[in-house]
């Protein structure tokens, strides 16, 4: 479990924030089990670099002024066109107790259908699972190796093979290989609907036309 150091945030005037990010930090707050709602300030720094060492569901140990605190990282902003952290949830959790998250899904091996020209297909990258804080999955590999064309692999499939809860239905499909043809007339059914439109657009721009 990575260690995280975070200072008690006392001032909320725009002036203050923009010292706390002049810092190189941004404000955050941290709530749950046996702590009152808190706000802190967290070095961006090494914020980033515990997420990548934890995951992005991993248990962290946060202190906050010498109190250590078991967190998970709950939610947290990100300025789409700077890129820095803009806030973060830091949940108190109980490693014993459980959440439910979303995990990425990390595809393994080259099926032997796409060696065949055949069209891997992910429908789902990401699975909603729920598990023990000390035991939540960064991650969910499924291993496509021995896919043909034409096979798939179902959250059925891979339920049994985890200890955590994988929160979706059995026939929701993970990762299939799709023959060559069929990829074909998918796109060629898109690319005429397109065309159809782009005539329908045609016409009745022509018939303004005339009426003017």
């Amino acid at each position: 479990m990575s260690k995280l150091q975070a200072k008690k945030r006392e001032g909320f005037t725009r002036a203050a924030l923009t010292e706390i990010r002049t810092a190189g930090s941004f404000p955050a707050v941290v709530y749950g089990k046996g702590v009152e709602s808190a706000p802190v300030s967290v070095e961006e720094t090494e914020f980033i670099k515990v997420i990548r060492e934890v995951g992005r569901n991993g248990l962290i140990s946060l202190n906050v002024d010498g109190k250590t605190h078991d967190v998970v990282l709950q939610e947290y902003q990100q300025d789409p066109i700077k890129g820095f952290i803009v806030h973060a949830d830091f949940l108190s959790v109980d490693r014993s107790s459980e959440i439910t998250s979303q995990v990425r899904v990390d595809i393994e091996g080259e099926a032997v259908g796409a060696k065949e020209g055949g069209v891997i297909q992910q429908p789902l990258f990401e699975l909603t699972v729920t598990a023990k804080v000390s035991e939540f999955p960064e991650h969910v590999s499924v291993d496509v190796s021995e896919l043909a064309i034409g096979d798939s692999i179902s959250v059925g499939d891979i339920r049994d093979k985890h200890s955590f809860t994988i929160e979706h239905e059995d026939e929701e499909t993970v990762v299939s290989v799709l023959p060559p043809q069929k990829l074909e007339e998918e796109t060629e059914d898109a690319e005429a609907g397109e065309g159809s439109e782009g005539e329908e657009s045609d016409a009745s721009a022509e018939e303004e036309t005339k009426e003017s």
